[in-house]
């Protein structure tokens, strides 16, 4: 191990992790039976333009049909629109795209089938604000739960009653037509209905409990929408209504089959590979500090693992924004930042943790590497990384150490991937 390359190593595992969530594969092995009638294709999120290209590419039969992907590289597609819109806060665009996948599936027959393509960063690709209420309303909700720390299945509850597409609505617009939902899962838990607010999937949350995530997380929002969340017109479709009966759900990919893949390539490369969990939540640099502990443990007292060992985790972890000075992060990169200032100074220790979709946070990069001479890198550089951690400034403290990751938009989204190499 003396040799041993940490980067590439963390690199190839990111790598295998990705591709084990590659849409191709995954809708391969799902393609739902073909219908008497016609094929209508729907789909939103960070993978929609890939997952469409791949479903176009396997269906030997006529479709039509539009998806909705965030603005930037897409993949290009014959038989399905790609529309574009902003993520992590809606605009005019999504508001539009909205529209377009509703009148997608209006006047369907029993006989039509319509595919829904889901992934995750959905949320906020398809603002659909409901009656009486405006797209900057939605927006303001948006950047409350975004700033409020609150994990994101409780976010999503909250978004499915502020809609008109999402909590199951977009696949009871279509009845009564058969709705097949193949969903690139990026939550913790995997449950297809909070992947992008489950457009397509109902679940049983009330608008009791979204105000009740309201309060708890004391969101500021519009009075308006508050109004809206109080009045019978916010209540989400319930599963158990007859629309959704002929309705399937398949989750195709997910951050749990990532850290299999990724653990295989280790033991292929030689390095034995723990996987923590898939489903991690909590506070960015919280979730950080624990991750340092456990590496500290490892790498000091050959336990609870021996070393050398990789132990990998998922989930998505949570950053609360205090005040209005605050810099460029991420969650992954703020969760790093978190255990860079804890293994300082420590030898045999080396980290990455990034968004599998590629992008985390306001820039370009996915995520960073870390390892015992990040912070005095970062110190000689001029910066002081634990400022910098205080007021969510997590990319421009790895910027000035060279501890960026950026591979490029990846083409699918299973979550946050850490791995953290000691030996």
């Amino acid at each position: 191990m003396a040799a041993f390359e940490a980067r590439p190593f963390l690199t190839a595992l990111f790598d295998a992790a990705v591709r084990a969530a590659d849409p191709y594969e995954a809708i391969r092995a799902h393609l739902p039976e073909k219908p008497k009638g016609r094929t209508i294709v729907v789909g939103a999120g960070k993978a929609a333009s890939q997952m469409a290209a791949a479903f176009e590419k396997l269906w030997d039969h006529p479709l039509t049909g539009a998806v909705v992907a965030r603005h930037g590289p897409i993949e290009r597609c014959e038989r399905i629109r790609v529309l574009q819109s902003a993520h992590p806060v809606p605009d005019e665009a999504g508001l539009r795209a909205s529209e377009e996948l509703l009148k997608l599936v209006e006047g369907l027959t029993a006989d039509d089938l319509v595919v829904a393509l889901i992934s995750g960063g959905g949320s906020s690709l398809l603002p659909a604000p409901p009656e009486g209420l405006m797209l900057a309303d939605e927006i303001a909700v948006n950047r409350a739960l975004l700033a409020s720390g609150a994990p994101i299945s409780a976010m999503n509850v909250v978004r499915k009653h502020v809609s008109r597409i999402k909590g199951g609505r977009l696949a009871a617009a279509a009845g009564p037509a058969r709705v097949v939902s193949l969903v690139v899962s990026d939550v913790p838990g995997d449950d297809p209905a909070f992947v992008a607010s489950g457009p397509t999937v109902p679940d049983g949350s009330t608008v009791e409990e979204a105000l009740e995530i309201v309060g708890r997380y004391r969101m500021a929002l519009p009075d308006g929408v508050v109004a809206h969340l109080r009045s019978g017109a916010a209540r989400a479709p319930d599963p158990s209504e007859p629309v959704f009966r002929r309705h399937e759900c398949h989750v195709i990919a997910s951050a749990r089959v990532s850290l299999e893949a990724a653990a295989r390539t280790a033991q292929e490369l030689g390095v034995e590979a723990r996987i923590l969990s898939d489903a991690i939540e909590g506070e960015a640099r919280d979730i950080g500090r624990m991750h340092a502990a456990l590496a500290r443990e490892v790498a000091q007292r050959n336990q609870p693992f021996e070393k050398p060992v990789v132990l990998l985790s998922g989930g998505e972890t949570t950053v609360t924004i205090s005040g209005k000075d605050y810099g460029k992060g991420g969650r992954n990169s703020e969760l790093l930042l978190s255990l860079a200032l804890d293994i300082e100074g420590l030898d045999g220790i080396d980290a990455l943790a990034a968004d599998t979709d590629g992008i985390d946070g306001s820039e370009d990069n996915a995520g960073a590497f870390a390892d015992g001479g990040s912070v005095s890198r970062m110190r000689t550089a001029g910066a002081d990384p634990r400022a910098h951690l205080a007021r969510h400034d997590a990319w421009s403290a790895f910027s000035v150490s060279g501890d960026l990751f950026a591979p490029g938009p990846t083409g699918t989204n299973v979550n946050d991937f850490r791995a953290m190499l000691i030996r």
